[in-house]
C-alpha cells in the first residue's frame, strides 16, 4: 500500500475516493471517499485493519479514520472487519440498514449478541438523512442479499449539490428471497460519481429462472436411480449467509422436490443463517411472507422434502439413501463422504472460490453450476447507463474483469471510467461537460508456432492463469482448416469477454495469413 491519504493531498476537487481495498481476490472492499470537508468510509471487508489505522491515525485530522462509516451488507468481503474497526475506533460512527444491523453478528459467531448489536446504528431505506452539515445520505434496496443497499451521497454547497452512489453488491434480477434493485427509484438523479462492482466482468448470462431451472435438474438427475445410471447424493458446498438460503429455498418450491421423500440437510453456519432469516420474515418479498404462513419457510420433518439439521449423530447413517447437504463453504467434506455411504456429487457455486479436498473414501464426482448473485455485464452496463454519471468506478472483481469493463466503447465514449489499485488516490474533477479520457493500454504478448497442420499458440502466465482461459482450454490448439477455424471463432463469440476475444482472433489472424 501506497503512503498517501486523502489528507496529505492537497486538491481543489470536492470528490475524491481512496481505495484502501477493491476485492480483486478475496481481500475485502474498503473505499474512502472525500466530499467538500467529509470524508466517509465505504465498507469495510479487510480482516487486518493495524497497517491502515496506523498510518491514518498519523496523518488525518483529529486522529480519527473517516467521519463515519456505511456498510453496504452484511457479506465478509464488506463488513467482516467492523467489530476490530470499531473496537480501534469506539467513537466512529457506522450505520447500515435494518436488515444489515441483524446479519452483521453472524460474521463474528464467537462474540456475545449484546456488544456487537450496539455498534451499528440502523438508517431507513428511501428516506434522505442529513448525517452531518450539508451531507445526505439515503439508502435504495440493491437486490442481492437482504438488506443490501446501494449508498446515496449527497454533498450541498452554496454553487451545487454533488452526488456520489455506490452500489456496493448489486443484483437487478429478483432471487428467491430477495427483490432485485428498483432502476426506476434512481432514474434522474444526476450523479456525479457511480462507484460499482463489477464481480461477473463482461459476461453473459441465462435468466435467473433459466439458471434454477439447471440446478434443479441436475440435482434431480443425481438423486434419481435410473435403469443404468446409479444414484447420488449430493453436497452443495455455500457460503453462510445469501446462496445457502436460496438454495434452500430453490430446493423446497421447485416442481422436482415438492412432495418428494428426500431428506434435506442444514449443517454449520449455513445453518444459522437459515435461523437470521426467520428473524427478518417482515422484511423479505411478500411472496415468501405468503409461502411461511402456509408451512415454515426453512425448517421442516413433516412436509416433503423433509429440511432438518445435521447433528453428529446423523452423520453414520447420511448417503446411505440420496439425500442432499448444504454445508459451510469451509466445511471439510471428508466428514460426509465416508466408506460405505454410497455416491457423492458435489456441486461447486461458479464465481465463487471453494477449496476442496479432491480425494474421499467414498466415491465421488465435482460438477459446476452458476446461479448468480450479482448482475452480469448487460445488466452492469444497463445501470450506467441509466444513471449516466460523469464518473465511473469500479471495485469488486478480478483484475482482468475489470479491464474488460473498463475497456468497453461503450463506457470509454460517455464517461470518466477508473478501476484504481488499492492505495492509489482517484481525483474526481467536476464539469459541465465531458472530456473523453484516453484508453487504458492493455497489452498481450503471445507466440504461434506452426508444425505441420497444427497451430500452436503459446500465451504468457497472465493469460493462461485468467480463469476464461482455463475454462475453455480446448481453444489452445488450433488447426488451418478453415471449417474448424469457423467453429473457433464461434467458440469465441460465446465464451469469451470481448477483450480476449480480440486478443486471439489477432493471434489466429496471424498463421491464416502466413
Amino acid at each position: 500500500m501506497n503512503n498517501i491519504s486523502i489528507d496529505a493531498v492537497e486538491t481543489t476537487n470536492e470528490l475524491e475516493c481512496f481505495p484502501y481495498s477493491v476485492q480483486h481476490q478475496d481481500e475485502g472492499v474498503c473505499l474512502l471517499v472525500r466530499m467538500g470537508p467529509h470524508r466517509i468510509m465505504l465498507d469495510f471487508g479487510l480482516t487486518n485493519i493495524s497497517p491502515i489505522s496506523q498510518e491514518l491515525t498519523k496523518s488525518a485530522q483529529h486522529g480519527m479514520l473517516a467521519d463515519l462509516v456505511l456498510v453496504s451488507h452484511a457479506h465478509p468481503d464488506h463488513a467482516r472487519g467492523l467489530l476490530t474497526l470499531h473496537q480501534a475506533f469506539p467513537l466512529l460512527p457506522i450505520y447500515a440498514s435494518e436488515v444489515t444491523t441483524k446479519l452483521l453478528p453472524l460474521n463474528w459467531p464467537d462474540e456475545e449478541l449484546p456488544g456487537i448489536l450496539s455498534f451499528c446504528q440502523a438508517l431507513p431505506l428511501r428516506s434522505p438523512i442529513e448525517i452531518r452539515e450539508d451531507l445526505i445520505v439515503e439508502l435504495f434496496p440493491a437486490g442481492h442479499l437482504p438488506g443490501a443497499v446501494a449508498i446515496l451521497l449527497t454533498y450541498h454547497t452554496p454553487n451545487r449539490d454533488y452526488k456520489l452512489l455506490y452500489t456496493g453488491d448489486f443484483f437487478l434480477s429478483n432471487s428467491r428471497l430477495v427483490e432485485g434493485l428498483r432502476l426506476d427509484e434512481l432514474r434522474g438523479l444526476n450523479l456525479d460519481v457511480l462507484l460499482i462492482e463489477g464481480s461477473y466482468g463482461t459476461s453473459r448470462h441465462t435468466h435467473r429462472r433459466n439458471q434454477e431451472n439447471q440446478l434443479a435438474e441436475r440435482i434431480h438427475r443425481a438423486i434419481s436411480a435410473g435403469r443404468t445410471d446409479e444414484s447420488y447424493s449430493v453436497i452443495l458446498p455455500t457460503p453462510a449467509l445469501g446462496l445457502g438460503q436460496e438454495l434452500l429455498m430453490l430446493l423446497r418450491s421447485h416442481h422436482h422436490f415438492t412432495g418428494r421423500d428426500v431428506d434435506i440437510w442444514v449443517d454449520g453456519a449455513v445453518a444459522a443463517g437459515c435461523d437470521a432469516y426467520l428473524e427478518l420474515l417482515p422484511h423479505l418479498p411478500a411472496a415468501v411472507q405468503n409461502f411461511a404462513r402456509h408451512q415454515p419457510l426453512f425448517w421442516d420433518e413433516r412436509v416433503k422434502p423433509r429440511v432438518r439439521r445435521l447433528k453428529p449423530e446423523n452423520l453414520a447413517t447420511l448417503g446411505t439413501s440420496p439425500c442432499i447437504v448444504l454445508t459451510d463453504s469451509s466445511a471439510d467434506l471428508r466428514k460426509y463422504c465416508q466408506p460405505n455411504t454410497g455416491n457423492w456429487l458435489i456441486l461447486l457455486p461458479e464465481k465463487i472460490d471453494i477449496p476442496v479436498n479432491p480425494e474421499y473414501l467414498a466415491p465421488t464426482k465435482f460438477e459446476s453450476y452458476l446461479l448468480a448473485q450479482h448482475s452480469d455485464g448487460p445488466g452492469t452496463t444497463q445501470l450506467i447507463h441509466n444513471l449516466r454519471p460523469q464518473h465511473v468506478i469500479f471495485v469488486h472483481g478480478s483484475p482482468s474483469y475489470l479491464a474488460d469493463l473498463t475497456c468497453l466503447e461503450e463506457l470509454q465514449n460517455r464517461y470518466h471510467v477508473h478501476s484504481p489499485a488499492p492505495g492509489t488516490l482517484v481525483e474526481l474533477p467536476i464539469g459541465e461537460t465531458f472530456l473523453q479520457p484516453a484508453a487504458p493500454e492493455i497489452n498481450y504478448e503471445g507466440e504461434v508456432t506452426e508444425l505441420g497442420t497444427v497451430i500452436t499458440i503459446t500465451l504468457p502466465d497472465t493469460v493462461t492463469a485468467d480463469p476464461r482461459w482455463r475454462y475453455n482450454i480446448a481453444f489452445c490448439l488450433l488447426t488451418r482448416l478453415s471449417s474448424q477455424v469457423q467453429t473457433n471463432q464461434w467458440l469465441i463469440s460465446k465464451r469469451f469477454s470481448p477483450g480476449l476475444k480480440s486478443v486471439l482472433m489477432k493471434m489466429i489472424t496471424l498463421f491464416l495469413i502466413s
